[in-house]
């Protein structure tokens, strides 16, 4: 090849991977577009690379998709702000596909562009092209448009604005329902750059449009909209707009609707402020905690704790409380499960009283419930109620129930008791733990379930840090020693676990006097897994212990270890021996 024909080289290659028949490599080829301009420059960019690009018309929408991220960031390729028009046709192209990620990805990129670009320049190139995909005979070139009205309205002469806002409204209009769709979603954003007189009457007027449209899918979209407009409007505005279209949408007759304003409803009474929330939305909110449709209820229910906030202790007594504890006996064990994860929170806006006279009867239901996760998001939430309720009533109310999910059928949620027992112990105190909870946590080491052995291992290095040395000498390390003769060699191997997590929490002179004797007579134990675990535990102990009894104790096990007949305890007392010498070396 001549040095005149080597600048050709890179185009040419792009252009040829491009039209591959492998995937991998057109997509591989897209994606280097930005190297590929950069050696052609930015002239031949603009005159060869974007012509190319808009005439490909590639039929993977992987390499479309990629294609249309790639150039989003391609302004500083084709010299800048001054020549970013460049751009928008091969975008423009890719607005109109049938495949709604590669469209997604086209608008994500002229919104790039378009933000980007000079208002001249989106006068003459950027507002043509939105009113072409508006005018678009494909449904695909409208249901683009109406996600680029925000980049554009801003910068429009008065004239254009109007002409904006009326092709807008007939978008929201079209007589397809993915086009009233994208124009229902997109409307908030729109709205935010619509100045406050044309909001109240063109951007309200469409809005209106869209709360009856006939199709639930447009609907519910709406209800977004609600929560956006609402932050734009005026408080008494927002009440004589939003607030209707809230009540009327808390019963349309479409589930999907009602289960859109359950999960905003928060947002809305943000947006209308705190007496029409008691007066008119409450209501609606107790008629979605009671709607017969489950998934409603699942949304409204996982809001009890941030409504009850809004209304105060008495309005969530009147209103909230009747329902919450219908709920708690709801048929759907995925409603009862949403509202276990957010009653605790509760507790602290009812205060003490209330909670103990309304709340815990239902928290007691909910942790004696069928159903494991409804019980788990209850125990993991315990620390809320014990702040407001204190830890004697806390332990004589709902203790018995923790004990009895000890000892549950189904492991997760003993696994869940055990991850809470040490967050429990530091609340409900030293003397407390023994009498009831000390028991448990050696029962657990010898459970069926390995990840439960597994978990009641760290559960006593974390007592241990939490209670103290002294503490777990007397309560913990008798009790686990007596398990290291256990005839079954799987709860061995836990107690040597326990025993090396313990180790470093315990100190020197407790590892070496109590600690370090029966690992190594577990050197000795008839099953390969145990003495290889042993060669683990001891290098663990290395810096734990002082360098005599690492020379008198640890190097001889290990030293009888290295000439075992099973490969694996081998290979590991050798590992352990050279990090012995490597301390050595290094002191």
């Amino acid at each position: 090849m001549s040095m005149a024909d080597e600048p050709l080289y890179p185009i040419a290659v792009l252009i040829d991977e491009l039209k591959n028949d492998d995937i991998q490599l057109r997509l591989n080829s897209t994606r280097k577009l930005s190297t590929i301009s950069r050696a052609l420059g930015e002239e031949r960019t603009r005159k060869e690379l974007i012509p190319f690009l808009s005439e490909n018309n590639d039929d993977d929408d992987e390499v479309l998709s990629a294609m249309a991220e790639e150039l989003g960031v391609f302004i500083p390729y084709v010299g800048g702000i001054e020549y970013a028009h460049v751009l928008l046709p091969p975008l423009e192209t890719l607005c109109i596909v049938e495949e709604t990620c590669v469209r997604d990805k086209a608008v994500e990129s002229l919104c790039k562009i378009g933000s980007q670009m000079r208002e001249t320049d989106l006068v003459d190139w950027f507002i043509p092209l939105v009113k072409r995909l508006a005018g678009g005979e494909w449904f695909t070139a409208r249901v683009s448009a109406c996600g680029l009205f925000h980049i554009t309205y801003p910068s429009a002469p008065e004239m254009l604005k109007a002409e904006l806002r009326t092709i807008y409204s007939q978008l929201c209009q079209d007589d397809m329902p993915m086009v009233r769709r994208s124009a229902s979603t997109n409307l908030g954003k729109f709205a935010a750059t619509v100045e406050p007189t044309h909001l109240k009457s063109d951007v309200m007027q469409i809005f209106e449009d869209l709360t009856q449209d006939d199709q639930d899918s447009v609907r519910l979209l709406a209800v977004e909209g609600c929560a956006a407009l609402g932050k734009l409007l005026e408080p008494q505005d927002c009440v004589a707009h939003i607030l209707p279209v809230i009540v009327s949408f808390s019963q349309d007759k479409s589930w999907r609707v009602r289960y859109m304003v359950a999960n905003q409803l928060y947002e809305l009474c943000e947006a209308v402020g705190p007496e029409p929330t008691k007066t008119d939305l409450v209501p609606a909110y107790v008629r979605l905690l009671r709607d017969n449709e489950a998934e409603v209820r699942i949304a409204a229910a996982g809001k009890v704790t941030k409504f009850s906030r809004i209304l105060g202790p008495e309005l969530a007594i009147q209103h909230i409380l009747p329902c919450v504890k219908e709920l708690s006996s709801d048929s759907s064990q995925h409603v009862r499960s949403a509202l276990a994860s957010v009653i605790m929170g509760m507790a602290p806006v009812l205060g003490k009283d209330a909670t103990i006279e309304q709340l815990l009867p239902i928290f007691l239901s909910l942790l004696k419930d069928e159903f494991p996760d409804v019980r788990l998001n209850i125990i993991s939430k315990l620390d809320q109620v014990n702040q407001v309720i204190g830890i004697d009533l806390l332990s004589q109310s709902l203790l018995p129930a923790i004990v009895e999910l000890a000892e549950d059928r189904h492991w997760r949620v003993r696994l869940a008791i055990i991850e809470y027992i040490p967050l429990l112990a530091s609340q409900l105190g030293v003397g407390f733990f023994d009498d009831k909870l000390g028991a448990l946590c050696m029962q657990w080491l010898q459970d069926k379930v390995y990840s439960i052995r597994e978990a009641a291992a760290n559960n006593l290095k974390r007592l241990a840090e939490e209670f103290g040395p002294e503490w777990a000498m007397q309560h913990i390390v008798p009790q686990v020693l007596e398990m290291v003769s256990n005839p079954h060699y799987l709860y061995r191997m836990t107690i040597l676990s326990a025993i090396s997590l313990l180790a470093p929490v315990m100190g020197s002179e407790i590892t070496c006097s109590k600690l370090l004797p029966e690992v190594v007579n577990l050197g000795k134990d008839r099953v390969a897994n145990i003495r290889f675990n042993v060669a683990k535990v001891l290098q663990s102990f290395i810096p734990i212990v002082d360098q005599s009894t690492v020379e008198k104790t640890i190097r001889p096990c290990l030293v009888e270890l290295g000439e075992d007949p099973d490969v694996d305890v081998r290979y590991f007392s050798k590992e352990a021996l050279q990090a012995i010498d490597q301390v050595m070396m290094s002191s």
